[in-house]
C-alpha cells in the first residue's frame, strides 16, 4: 500500500483541509508529525463544519486511526478542548481511533507567557507569530529541558523535570522585569489532567510499524508550508518546526522509507499571514479582490492573509526541497473574475535576474519579481469536475505553471466542496 505525505508547498493556508478530508477517507491511519496548534484545517462533511488545531483530521471518519507524533508540541488544554468540542458535534474520541506519541513535548503556560513577552517587546522585528507558545516549547525541547507527555507517569519525575525548565525561564522573566512563574500550581494542574493525557499515550513508533506491516494505507498530514520550515523558510520569519516532507519520517519514527509519495497542497495565488518577505505580493485592488473572494482569514486567529500573484520559483524551489511528487492545486475559482493572471518566473535583485529565493532575508526583501503574463477566462470554474471542461484559458494557465514548476498537477479543487475536485492522480494508487 502507498503511504502519502501532504505538505503544503507556499506559506501555509493552501487549503489543505479539504485535500486531506478527501485523502484520509482514503487511509487507515492519519498522522500529524509536526507543529502545534497555531495551524489549523477546516473541514465540512455533511454540512457540518469542524476546525480542527491539534486533532489529525481523520478524526472526524469512522474506523480511522489518528495520532498525533513525537514532533508535535502538545498544549494538553487546548487538546481537552478540542477533544471536549468535536464530541459534542457527535465525533467519537477514545483510546482505540486516537493515539499521542509518548515523547510529544508539552506547551505550558509559560511557553505562552514567553511568545507574548517576546513579541510586544521586539517592535518591527517581530515575528507575527500566533503567540501560542509554540517557538519557546520547541526551544525547551532542543535544550533538554522540556516535559514530554511521558513524564506525566510521575509526580516525582514531573517536580524534578518542572524545577529544571523553570530555572531557565524564570531567570529570563527576571532579567525581562517580568513576575516568576510559581511551580507548584502548575503541577497540580497537570497532575489533574495527565489521566486524560496518557490513557491515549503510546510509543508511535512501534505502532506505526504495526501498521505497515498489516499494509495500512497511512496518510501523514502536515501543518504550515515549507516557505516556513525553520531550516528552508524565510528565516527568521519562520515556525519553529521543520514542515518538509522528511519531518513525517523524523516526526512519527516510522523511517524514510515509509514514504511513497508526497502531495504538495499549492494555492492558485499566493497568501502569507504574519511577517516576512513576499515577493509577489499585491497592495491594491486585485490584492483585495483575492483575500475577498478566497476569504483569506486564518482558521485559527483569524488573521487577514497577504494576498499576491502565484510565485512559480518559490513553489519550484519548495518542490525540489520536499520531494514533491505532485502538487493539488487549489482556489482556482478566486481567479475566475481576472482579465489577467500573472505567474512569477524568476527574480531580479540588484539588477541581476536570479531563478531561485536567496537565503538572506535582506536579499528576499530586495527581491523584485519577473512575471509571466497570462489571459483570464472570465467565466466561471467553480464546481468543475474535469480538466476538459475548464476555460481554455484556465487550462492555459494550469499548463503553464505545471511546466515552470516541473510537477504534474495531480488534482485541481474548483470550490471549497469536497466533491467539486479534477482528480488526475490518486497518490493512494499510483
Amino acid at each position: 500500500m502507498k503511504n502519502v505525505v501532504v505538505v503544503g508547498s507556499q506559506w501555509g493556508d493552501e487549503g489543505k483541509g479539504k485535500i486531506v478530508d478527501w485523502l484520509s477517507s482514503e487511509a487507515d491511519v492519519v498522522v500529524r508529525f509536526q507543529g502545534g496548534h497555531n495551524a489549523g484545517h477546516t473541514l465540512v462533511i455533511d454540512g457540518i463544519t469542524y476546525k480542527l488545531r491539534l486533532l489529525p483530521s481523520g478524526i472526524v471518519r469512522k474506523n480511522k486511526i489518528s495520532i498525533i507524533g513525537n514532533g508535535v508540541v502538545i498544549d494538553p488544554w487546548a487538546l481537552l478542548d478540542e477533544i471536549k468540542e468535536i464530541k459534542e458535534k457527535g465525533v467519537n474520541v477514545d483510546d482505540k481511533n486516537f493515539i499521542i506519541s509518548e515523547a510529544a513535548n508539552l506547551i505550558l503556560p509559560f511557553h505562552k507567557e514567553m511568545d507574548e513577552i517576546r513579541e510586544d517587546s521586539a517592535g518591527k522585528a517581530k515575528i507575527g507569530t500566533t503567540r501560542r507558545g509554540i517557538g519557546p516549547a520547541y526551544e525547551d525541547k532542543v535544550g533538554r529541558r522540556s516535559i514530554r507527555v511521558m513524564d506525566l507517569i510521575s509526580e516525582r519525575n514531573l517536580d524534578h523535570r518542572l524545577e529544571t525548565v523553570l530555572i531557565h525561564h524564570n531567570a529570563i522573566r527576571k532579567g525581562l522585569g517580568k513576575k516568576i512563574f510559581e511551580k507548584d500550581q502548575l503541577k497540580k494542574d497537570l497532575l489533574k489532567i495527565a489521566p486524560l493525557i496518557l490513557k491515549f499515550s503510546q510509543p508511535v513508533w512501534k505502532k506505526l510499524d504495526e501498521y505497515k506491516l498489516k499494509g495500512k494505507k497511512i496518510l501523514f498530514e502536515g501543518a504550515q508550508g515549507i516557505l516556513l520550515d525553520v531550516d528552508h523558510g524565510t528565516y527568521p520569519f519562520v515556525t519553529s518546526s521543520n514542515t518538509v516532507a522528511s519531518s513525517a519520517a523524523t516526526g512519527t519514527g516510522c523511517g524514510v522509507n515509509t514514504i511513497n509519495y508526497v502531495l504538495g497542497i499549492t494555492k492558485a495565488y499566493t497568501t502569507r499571514v504574519g511577517e516576512g518577505p513576499f515577493p509577489t505580493e499585491l497592495k491594491n485592488e486585485i490584492g483585495e479582490i483575492l483575500g475577498s473572494r478566497g476569504k483569506e482569514f486564518g482558521t485559527v486567529t483569524s488573521r487577514k492573509r497577504r494576498c499576491g500573484w502565484f510565485d512559480g520559483v518559490l513553489v519550484r524551489q519548495t518542490i525540489k526541497i520536499s520531494g514533491i511528487n505532485g502538487i493539488a492545486l487549489t482556489k482556482l475559482d478566486v481567479l475566475d473574475e481576472l482579465e489577467e493572471i500573472n505567474i512569477c518566473i524568476g527574480y531580479e535583485l540588484k539588477g541581476k535576474k536570479i531563478d531561485y529565493l536567496p537565503a538572506a532575508v535582506e536579499d528576499q526583501l530586495l527581491v523584485k519579481p519577473i512575471y509571466k503574463t497570462y489571459k483570464g477566462w472570465k467565466a466561471t470554474t467553480k464546481g468543475i469536475k474535469s480538466f476538459k471542461d475548464l476555460p481554455k484559458n484556465a487550462q492555459v494557465y494550469i499548463k503553464g505553471l505545471e511546466k515552470f514548476i516541473e510537477t504534474k498537477v495531480a488534482s485541481i479543487s474548483t470550490s471549497p466542496e469536497r466533491k467539486d475536485t479534477i482528480l488526475i492522480e490518486n497518490p493512494f494508487a499510483t
